[in-house]
């Protein structure tokens, strides 16, 4: 198949694997000469309509001839790719470049005619869309930028993925053809288009993992025990709406159900069709099990089975294997190695996971990759006392396993538009593609919380992650700039996930503090200092509280306007005024529901039964009458903690999260807080400001030039300075002076003062060293400095000194832009020196970056009092410093050839900034990059 080109090798890189919009999977590649048949075979299979539609004129078979043009291409001039499922054409595109007068051309002509061909069973999928998109990454990267198409105005569907693509278009009408002529420039709209598409897509795949109409379990026992046998019951425990098979080849001829399910050998056996297979068989029988599903339609696979990547290279090659089978056949795997998947919906009622019992219904999304850490999270969310006191519920759960397929992105995807999940919670011990992840997250975290649990950056060994080069410290930044609500532990993913489902965001950081006990109330108001909040003076009820008197004190909180939150802290006590647990809880819950703007936590002391009343043994739904689906809410077999009563609350109920400790409630009010504090600002994201002085098809013809010398390098001074200065960045110059003489004549064309530099990289940009003398106010001090660095740290060919002309006294910081391979490009800002180095206080901030981002990102450090007259020193120039921040973040977005820029030091004075240092690296761009077409990963 991948057969050597007319004038270029195949190019493989071209191969994608891509989610349509049906949720199903196809794989686009070159077309090559050994595609003749296949490509024969398409063509008998696409209508006699779809063929004149292509041709203007009824064309009902192929000549050699067509086959030869057909499939042989030179992958620069003319391209043709095919989208094939099961190994077999569904759709075709090609484009052949033209001239000015329309006819066959070579470069520099940079415009082609482009023309599609879908068979008519996958018109409609999305088909012709992905390859629009693939073959107009394809013809940049051959430097084509503009397409032409001629459509008959009967075929509007080809019209409409044309003139629906969101690139500039023109259209034109003559001889009874419509002409559409489009600009292969990606836009703010086409990217727009292409990812609300990714979206849909991938949230639809996912979809038909977690809601099939019927499931069949693969790898089934006669005996009870084994996996198989164990999910099956699951599945039918849970009361799974559809209809349910057991397949294992082994099963005698004559054995027609097990316990009451139907059982068959093969899967081809079944007259009906099957959306979901669990697999649950040896890893050498998967493929086996891959093939007869592909055969028969099967929509997605889980995986259960083990042995893969898990188990070292030779699993690792297992699985890529299976994917490619998989993705084969169009359809999708969560696993392998996986614990299974769990959808709690009235509709569907899925157990199809290794969790003996169904999660009580609720509206938290639950995503774990480990099946150990997946138990954990269920066990905790299920039961009622201990922990996270209260009952919660979940809506879907997945554990993805190895992910080699499915990942956090497309479960990410799905819960975005489900109406079932209103907070998502993630155990991520990698993540496989956090450019992706970090637009996702903005996205999701813009409608509903999303809390994560990171890993420490070494992924397990099942795990094909993307390499990085950033520190873990520096992506969980970007997260958090990302809107996620980042912790560090399971407990704190729990805590955090009860009070984003069950109360609102807080709109500011005052917090009311109140109940019985006044060491706990102060425990409280210490805990809310640490995180950050500002609380206010606790109020001490007293012992003799009755629960009239939390329900007046509840209510007074709720009503000041000077607090945003309430904390009621309980203790046990004695005496016949002591309110019981199932008063206090309704006490609680009427005040707080005539108050709903403002979240209210409690934290509680050994009150098991308050607990439950509190959580009102139901699940996370909204109240009644909000117009939420309302779900079954049978406690389950695990129950109440020993000696608790079973408290139920009435309709209408407000829910309210409980804490056994104030540290733990307070940790989730201030994530919450801060949450809520992105949210307000991400509705303003700010703007990229269009600078008039930015040069940037300059900066571009100058990149090319560079590049050409090699595949990549660092800039010397010069070159550096001018390409910089391209986006209006001046660095001062510093002249070699590699001797005294010359160091006075550097000195004399730049005017006193002048400092003296080490650049030696043992000595560069360590003062503390004495590499640096700064301030040399004639000639005289300059060569006695000269004398002095020379006789400290060497010869000058050693230290390689320089002359600079001194920049006005100021806070020096350090700038620094960089592509991560994984990640994408980083922009990042702190103090030069220890602060940076030693203590690694930068920030980081995404490209492109805003004005607000940039307002924030120097107000992130640790130091960054200093730059804003710290112990009553002068403010420094931050709009300056913010602008300068600006330009290099352009600089890197507009070119991808540009993958590292320090700017070191900078000097921020009152008045200005002055870049002393400054380093830039240039290499090749990716072949594609997050702007190009959708694809699956493919590790």
């Amino acid at each position: 198949m991948q057969s050597a080109s007319d004038r270029h090798e195949y190019p493989a890189h071209w191969e994608a694997d891509v989610v349509l919009r049906d949720g199903g999977t196809a794989r686009i590649r070159p077309i090559t000469v050994d595609d003749a048949e296949r490509l024969v075979s398409f063509y008998e299979q696409v209508s006699d309509e779809s063929k004149y539609y292509r041709f203007f004129a009824p064309y009902p078979r192929l000549s050699a001839k067509d086959v030869h043009r057909f499939t042989h291409h030179d992958f620069v001039d003319r391209v043709g790719l095919a989208a094939t499922v099961g190994g077999e054409f569904i759709a075709t595109v090609r484009y052949d470049r033209i001239g000015a007068d329309g006819m066959p051309a070579s470069a520099p002509a940079d415009e082609a005619e482009v023309a599609f061909l879908v068979q008519d069973a996958h018109q409609g999928r999305g088909v012709a869309s992905a390859l629009l998109e693939h073959i107009a990454a394809v013809a940049r990267e051959r430097d084509i930028r503009r397409f032409a198409a001629e459509v008959l105005p009967a075929n509007t569907k080809m019209i409409k993925v044309f003139t629906d693509a969101g690139y500039t278009q023109q259209r034109s009408f003559e001889d009874g053809v419509v002409r559409l002529e489009l600009d292969l420039e990606p836009t703010a709209r086409s990217l727009a288009v292409q990812r609300a598409r990714e979206q849909r897509a991938e949230s639809h795949s996912v979809r038909r993992l977690l809601a099939p109409g019927s499931v069949a379990v693969f790898g089934t026992g006669r005996a009870p025990g084994g996996v198989g046998r164990s999910v099956l019951g699951n599945l039918r425990a849970a009361g799974f709406t559809g209809p349910l098979y057991a397949v294992n080849r082994a099963f005698p001829e004559d054995l027609k159900d097990i316990d009451g399910i139907p059982a068959h050998r093969s899967v081809r056996e079944i007259a009906g069709p099957v959306d979901l297979g669990i697999v649950a068989v040896p890893a050498e029988d998967v493929p086996e099990v891959v093939r007869e599903c592909g055969e028969h339609g099967v929509q997605g696979l889980v995986v259960l089975s083990a042995g893969y990547a898990e188990s070292g290279p030779d699993g690792r090659e297992r699985q890529r294997a299976l994917v490619r089978h998989a993705r084969a056949y169009g359809m999708r795997i969560i696993g392998p190695n996986a614990f299974g998947v769990i959808n709690t919906s009235p509709q569907v009622r899925l157990n199809a996971s290794l969790a003996p019992e169904m999660p009580r219904p609720g509206r938290i999304g639950l995503f774990a990759q480990s099946g150990a850490i997946g138990i954990a999270l269920l066990s905790r969310l299920h039961r009622r006392g201990g922990g996270v006191t209260g009952t919660t519920g979940v809506s879907t759960f997945v554990s993805s396993g190895n992910r080699a397929d499915v990942s956090g992105n497309d479960v990410l995807q799905y819960w975005y538009d489900d109406p079932d999940t209103d907070v998502a919670l993630m155990y991520l011990e990698s993540i496989g593609n956090p450019r992706k992840f970090t637009r996702l997250a903005r996205r999701t975290a813009a409608v509903k919380p999303l809390v994560v649990v990171q890993g420490s950056g070494s992924a397990p060994q099942g795990h094909a992650v993307r390499a990085t080069r950033l520190p873990h410290a520096t992506v969980s930044a970007l997260l958090r700039q990302a809107g996620v609500i980042r912790v560090d532990t399971i407990t704190e993913l729990v805590d955090a996930g009860l009070l984003l489902a069950r109360q609102p965001l807080p709109t500011g950081p005052r917090v009311a503090i109140l109940g019985n006990s006044e060491s706990l109330g102060l425990l409280t108001y210490d805990a809310c200092l640490s995180e950050g909040l500002r609380p206010l003076p606790p109020l001490d009820l007293t012992t003799e509280a009755s629960a009239d008197d939390f329900h007046a004190a509840l209510a007074r909180a709720l009503a000041d306007e000077t607090c945003d939150a309430v904390v009621v802290t309980a203790i046990p006590a004695i005496g016949e005024t002591s309110p019981s647990d199932a008063a206090l809880a309704q006490a609680l819950r009427s005040a707080a529901a005539a108050a709903p703007a403002k979240p209210v936590l409690v934290v509680h002391v050994e009150l098991g039964g308050l607990a439950a009343a509190l959580s009102a043994a139901t699940s996370t739904a909204p109240r009644a009458g909000a117009g939420a689906r309302t779900r079954d809410t049978t406690p389950p077999r695990t129950g109440a903690p020993a000696g608790a009563p079973a408290v139920e609350a009435p309709a209408g109920a407000h829910l309210i999260p409980a804490y056994p400790a104030a540290e733990r409630a307070v940790r989730a009010l201030a994530e919450a807080v801060k949450y809520g504090q992105w949210r307000r600002e991400a509705a303003d994201p700010g703007r990229v400001p269009a600078y008039d002085d930015i040069d940037e098809k300059g900066a571009a013809r100058l990149i090319d030039g560079l590049l050409s010398r090699g595949q990549g390098l660092t800039l010397g001074t010069e070159e550096t300075c001018e390409l910089l200065g391209h986006y209006g960045v001046h660095p001062r110059r510093a002249t070699p002076a590699p001797t005294p003489d010359e160091a006075a004549c550097a000195a004399g064309a730049l005017g006193y003062p002048v400092a003296l530099k080490a650049t030696a990289p043992h000595l560069r940009h360590r003062a503390d060293l004495g590499g640096v003398r700064l301030d040399l106010a004639d000639e005289e001090q300059l060569l006695r400095a000269y004398a002095e660095l020379t006789e400290l740290f060497g010869r000058p060919e050693e230290i390689r000194p320089v002359v600079q002309a001194m920049a006005p006294r100021g806070v020096d910081t350090v700038v620094r832009a960089v592509i991560d391979p994984a990640a994408g490009a980083v922009l990042s800002f702190g103090l030069a020196g220890a602060a940076s180095q030693l203590l690694g206080d930068m920030a980081h901030r995404l490209v492109p970056v805003t004005d607000r981002d940039a307002t924030s990102l120097i107000r992130s450090i640790r130091t960054a009092p200093l730059l804003f007259g710290w112990r009553g020193a002068a403010p420094v120039d931050t709009p300056a410093l913010e602008e300068l921040l600006l330009r290099v973040s352009r600089l890197v977005d507009d070119h991808p050839e540009v993958v590292a820029v320090t700017l070191e030091p900078v000097v921020v004075a009152r008045h200005g900034v002055s870049v002393l240092g400054a380093s830039v690296r240039l290499a090749p761009p990716p072949a594609r990059d997050d702007l190009g077409p959708r694809t699956l990963p493919a590790y």
